[in-house]
């Protein structure tokens, strides 16, 4: 299968391997309706298809819990592996097993798992963590399909879920010829909406750490991608509650004036990613944000035409873990650009992406917001719609001078394919209007129904137990 020639279309049934309930997908379409209906996609069905499927790291929260209850409500054996106290506390399906173990003997114990459960497919939510790293490996050894959950590629009210990665990993094409043939996606039409806050985010945050914290003497060897410590955390949440206070009015009236007539088209906008994100460390040259900014502030001193500014937005995320306000000011003093250069925090995206001259990422889904605005886009680091006719195809020395224009049919069609393969109406923190489609597809009761204990209740799964090695 060449680049031009992508496969965008569900498996066929002859394909698809055999699974215990079938689904009601007659009439159903993966994309929202009229009605403004939840969006289902195809890497949804396809992992439906499997009959036995282990879930690994989750994002904090009940979402991979509800998960496990969609693909049960169509009788998909669903097995959960928990890491730490964090990952029990919030999945209360049956089929849970802790890994207690090192991550020197954990390939070994998963690939003996996978082959005494029949295991056909693996869902992580961060790919690029230790353990799912070792996962994928395992898989592909095996020919077991490896499912990856990420932060929706557009938001909010969507997460992305794909077959064998995300983002730089992404199966999406990336040649504009395999979007020709497509039909146009309809903009207007919006998920239904999660109800994500700030608060519910930072609470969960807070009940995850303190579960991991209570639970560390079972799960010893565990090694966390970033502190786990719920007192550090919470207090980082209650700085970052702070700060968006001080930030508010720090920064009052200043998108007003970027966006006024006089200002419009007259300065770049750099969205920031977060400071431990995966895809800075693993699909770009930059070693840390802070090598990104000295950089970008180096090139846009030396080349950028006179009269036009640059402003550095923080990401929400962000805010209680760093500041980026010292460094950018030491900067543009050194640089002599001190007047040029703006640092904010809490603007309204969409209105700075509408009134901007163009926009600079690593491989922010920031950039997607901007196409769809129509802002020109330069991408950093390897991205995933990096594609000639979407970005710009030329040096940051160029971009600052004659960014290149979106080819907004392009973009339409490739936001249709993406938003059909790989992105699904939900939230990690809040609701998930996608799952509840998912689990109202099953079949009914009368045609699906589980073996029955007396009184009636459903019987439960059985676990069969294994050894997680030391601890």
């Amino acid at each position: 299968m060449t680049a031009a020639e992508p496969r965008l279309r569900p498996l066929s049934s002859a394909e698809a391997p055999g699974r215990v309930a079938p689904l009601r997908e007659a009439g159903f379409r993966s994309g929202p309706g009229p009605d403004r209906s939840p969006v289902v996609p195809r890497s949804m069905f396809s992992l439906m298809r499997h009959r036995r499927v282990l879930l690994l790291q989750g994002p904090m929260g009940r979402f991979f819990d509800k998960l496990a209850c969609s693909l049960g409500a169509h009788g998909i054996e669903v097995l959960k592996v928990h890491f730490n106290g964090g990952d029990r506390m919030f999945y209360r399906q049956p089929g849970a097993l802790d890994f207690t173990g090192t991550a020197e003997v954990w390939p070994l114990w998963l690939e003996r798992l996978l082959h005494t459960r029949g295991i056909e497919a693996i869902v992580v939510f961060g790919q690029m963590r230790p353990l799912h790293q070792a996962a994928r490996r395992v898989a592909q050894t095996r020919g077991c399909a490896f499912y990856v959950f990420e932060e929706g590629y557009l938001r909010p009210d969507f997460v992305t879920l794909e077959l064998d990665g995300v983002n730089a990993y992404s199966s999406l094409p990336r040649d504009p010829a395999a979007y020709a043939r497509l039909p146009e996606s309809r903009l207007g039409i919006q998920p239904l909406p999660t109800g994500q806050t700030f608060a519910g985010v930072a609470a969960t945050a807070m009940a995850y750490s303190l579960a991991c914290m209570i639970s560390k003497l079972r799960f010893w060897h565990f090694r966390p991608h970033r502190s786990l410590h719920p007192l550090s955390e919470g207090l980082r949440w209650v700085r970052s509650g702070l700060r968006k206070q001080r930030y508010a009015w720090r920064e009052r009236g200043a998108q007003a004036r970027l966006c006024s007539p006089a200002h419009t088209g007259r300065w770049f906008l750099v969205p920031l990613q977060v400071h431990n994100d995966s895809q800075v460390r693993f699909h770009s040259a930059y070693e840390s944000i802070e090598d990104f900014i000295q950089e970008l502030m180096q090139s846009f001193a030396a080349h950028a035409p006179a009269g036009v500014d640059l402003v550095l937005k923080q990401h929400p995320l962000d805010r209680p873990y760093k500041d980026y306000g010292p460094l950018i000011e030491r900067l543009a003093r050194w640089l002599g650009i001190d007047g040029r250069v703006h640092y904010l925090h809490d603007q309204h995206m969409p209105t700075l992406l509408r009134h901007a001259r163009g926009v600079v990422t690593i491989n922010s889904t920031a950039g997607l917001q901007a196409l769809y605005h129509g802002t020109p886009v330069i991408t950093l680091g390897d991205c995933f719609y990096n594609i000639p006719g979407l970005t710009h195809g030329g040096t940051l020395q160029q971009f600052w001078h004659q960014p290149q224009p979106v080819d907004s049919l392009l973009y339409s069609r490739f936001r249709a394919a993406m938003t059909e393969q790989t992105q699904l109406n939900a939230s990690f923190y809040a609701r998930s209007p996608g799952l509840d489609r998912v689990r109202r597809m099953a079949r009914p009761p009368e045609a699906a129904s589980p073996p029955r204990a007396e009184g009636g209740r459903p019987m439960p799964a059985v676990v069969r137990p294994l050894s997680s090695g030391p601890g």
